[in-house]
């Protein structure tokens, strides 16, 4: 196995960058999910889960103008918008572009306020009964890794034998990484079906010198259906999962899964091509 690909994310929920190689701590890649909007009227953390409200931010991608570094503050990114204006982090006028943006005030932060919670939004899927079905929710933000701006955890690796068993159960979907938004994406050559399913309970090892403890498969929500950049909206893929891919998660109920969550055991550099290997 090794590092097909590396993602990271500077701004949580809009579309971000694919890099060749990244310091990785405790938080996971270094400057992942750096920055979020606040939605000034409610004190939300917005994320694309609630697409009704926050549709707009897959259509906005961030890239860092400078390589983020350890012990430093938060590396300035440039966000390039819908209509294709661009506004960095750390421009004077971002919060006023970005409310104009998407309607109604929001500032861009880079650490969540106490007691951060994101709205998500639940669809109804065929065959698959859910109390929670075309509601909307609060979830707390940064539950395993408090004071950041990640849903669950620090790191979120998918595997291409998972991807390719998705397009064969659902020829007529799309499942590119894009739509998972993983850190990183893993080749298993010689394996098929949901590979990474038997990882949770081990440690993987990324590179010579990155160790981490996989420890939940990956809850999938709306934003997997999501239009975003040629990548069109469509619900089947979170049904396909759904459908073949289900696991009771303690606290969360029977989820759709795809890919792993982990824990960072030990730090260091990843790259592009990588071994991996599970223990």
């Amino acid at each position: 196995m090794q590092i097909e690909a590396l993602y990271r994310y500077p701004v949580k929920s809009m579309l971000g960058e694919e890099i060749d190689g990244a310091q990785v701590g405790e938080q996971g890649l270094l400057g992942d999910r750096a920055y979020a909007l606040v939605d000034e009227e409610t004190g939300k953390v917005a994320s694309a889960k609630h697409p009704r409200r926050w549709s707009a931010l897959f259509a906005c991608r961030a890239e860092y103008l400078a390589e983020p570094q350890a012990g430093a503050g938060p590396a300035p990114a440039r966000m390039t918008l819908p209509d294709g204006e661009s506004v960095d982090t750390d421009d004077p006028r971002v919060h006023e572009v970005l409310s104009r943006t998407f309607g109604h005030a929001v500032r861009l932060e880079n650490r969540p306020p106490d007691g951060a919670v994101y709205e998500s939004y639940t669809p109804r899927l065929v065959g698959i009964p859910d109390p929670e079905s075309d509601t909307v929710h609060d979830s707390p933000v940064g539950i395993v890794a408090p004071g950041t701006f990640f849903d669950a955890a620090p790191l979120h690796v998918v595997t291409s034998a998972t991807l390719a068993h998705l397009a064969e159960l659902a020829p007529a979907s799309s499942f590119p990484a894009a739509r998972f938004r993983p850190n990183i994406v893993v080749t298993v050559d010689n394996e098929t079906g949901f590979v990474e399913n038997e990882w949770v309970g081990h440690s993987l090892a990324l590179g010579p010198e990155v160790s981490a403890s996989v420890f939940l498969p990956a809850p999938r929500c709306v934003m997997t259906t999501l239009a975003q950049a040629d990548l069109p909206r469509d619900l089947g893929v979170l049904q396909t999962i759904a459908r073949n891919n289900r696991f009771d998660i303690p606290g969360l109920g029977p989820s759709s899964c795809v890919g792993v969550y982990a824990l960072i055991a030990t730090s260091g550099a990843v790259r592009r091509g990588d071994a991996v290997a599970i223990s």
